[in-house]
């Protein structure tokens, strides 16, 4: 029989392999190479490695099988049931005591008493493994015969995400990414290859956990070692895919966090912008602070930090953007930059029961800007209808009207609207 160790259980069992890892946003495959010299693998698992790892997603490539049989193992405690073990409680001395049972750390005292322990009141005469109460998981395969496989599983519990720094400026901006790997799991993964994959894979399994807490961040190397740089493997059926270029260490409980992406922006503009539904109500307040922007490269979806002057200006989470295409987002209220609607309404045509079924609103903006620069403003209104006209263009059904103007400093500017609205 010969035991194959996967490299992220290694830890608990002080032995070292490389693995190959997979990262998507919810989830990793762990691959792992394995090698029968029989007709029968097994493989133990400690528990630690259940945590998150996806049931029915325990798989054996490259090596046919007849049967799989997984089954809990007794902890490092059982044993050492009928063995001396030292029991101290309180400021006395530690007595030596039999271990009659793991689970529950009965003993049997030199008078022949049972008493339950706790297992910080224990030592040993050897050196305990990490996570000594808890269980292996042990996986026996039956093969036709030798040979060489991949052990491959889906877990939760390592994930990745991109994140995002917009830095801003009278110059202009740039757009830079890092890449967080996370490792949520007690156990260490020595990794050989790493691939990253971004977009939406959906797999069975549960929901995705809530991120953990962030434990310890790391640049993934030390000196000896160059941290691996993240290059782009192209498109793979709508997946954005990338890969590490060297092997690292994925410590236990850690984030190690990678630079990623250096895209250039083709486009970038701020505006004071007001999206809105229409209404034939008078309205009146102040316009948010927006941002639009395109990169010459495609974007994973995650969190942006906006940086303005070096100063934080605020947070959002942008979706996965095709090259080229164009992101908007809001970071709040400009307070600087305030408007008043006002709307009129003439009543062109009623139905046989007296109520208005094409009706024309005339919509006029005030637009005031408190700044001592000028500021670019546009206000976009969508209008719900099964007929409307926007200006004397029919617009079809549910379209929007839009207003642009740059408002100069300390100044104000007015802008209309006519909208038809045809429900008959």
């Amino acid at each position: 029989m010969h035991k194959a160790l996967p490299a992220a259980f290694a830890l608990s069992l002080g032995l070292a392999s490389a693995a190959d890892l997979r990262i998507y946003p919810s989830f990793t495959e762990v691959r792992e190479p394995v090698r029968a010299t029989g007709t029968t693998l097994t493989v133990s698992l400690p528990e630690a490695a259940f945590a998150g790892l996806i049931p029915g997603t325990l798989d054996l490539d490259g090596l046919n099988f007849t049967s799989a049989v997984q089954r809990q193992e007794a902890n490092w405690l059982a044993t050492l049931e009928g063995k001396t073990v030292y029991l101290r409680r309180g400021e006395g001395a530690a007595q030596p005591v039999t271990l009659i049972r793991a689970r529950d750390l009965l003993v049997r005292d030199g008078q022949g008493r049972y008493l339950n322990a706790r297992y910080e009141e224990l030592s040993f005469d050897v050196a305990p493994p990490l996570n000594p109460l808890n269980p292996t998981q042990t996986l026996t395969f039956t093969l036709p015969g030798a040979g060489a496989g991949t052990l491959s599983y889906l877990t939760r519990a390592v994930t990745w995400s991109p994140r995002y720094t917009l830095r801003a400026g009278d110059a202009g901006a740039q757009l830079a990414a890092l890449a967080d790997i996370r490792n949520g799991t007690d156990l260490a993964y020595e990794v050989g290859t790493t691939e990253l994959y971004a977009g939406d894979v959906e797999i069975q399994g549960g929901p995705v956990p809530p991120p953990f807490a962030l434990r310890s961040e790391a640049a993934a190397a030390d000196a000896a070692s160059p941290a691996p740089k993240i290059n782009s493997l192209g498109e793979l059926r709508g997946l954005y895919r990338y890969a590490l270029s060297a092997p690292f260490t994925l410590p236990a409980n850690a984030t190690v966090t990678l630079p990623f992406l250096t895209p250039k922006l083709t486009v970038f503009e701020r505006y004071a912008g007001l999206n809105t539904s229409f209404t034939p109500q008078n309205t009146s307040g102040t316009l948010s602070r927006f941002y639009r922007l395109r990169a010459d490269a495609r974007l994973p979806g995650g969190s942006l930090t906006v940086r303005e002057d070096g100063r934080i200006a605020g947070q959002t989470t942008i979706p996965e953007t095709a090259q080229g295409a164009q992101i908007e987002f809001t970071l709040g209220d400009d307070p600087d930059v305030r408007y008043s609607r006002t709307v009129t309404a003439t009543v062109n045509a009623r139905n046989a029961q007296g109520n208005p079924v094409r009706t024309t609103y005339r919509v006029t903006y005030t637009l005031e800007n408190g700044k001592d620069r000028a500021v670019r403003a546009e206000v976009t209104e969508r209008v719900g209808g099964r007929r409307v006209n926007i200006d004397g263009a029919a617009r079809g059904q549910n379209p929007t009207a839009e207003l642009r103007v740059d408002l100069p400093t300390k100044g104000k500017a007015t802008r209309s609207f006519t909208l038809v609205v045809d429900n008959s």
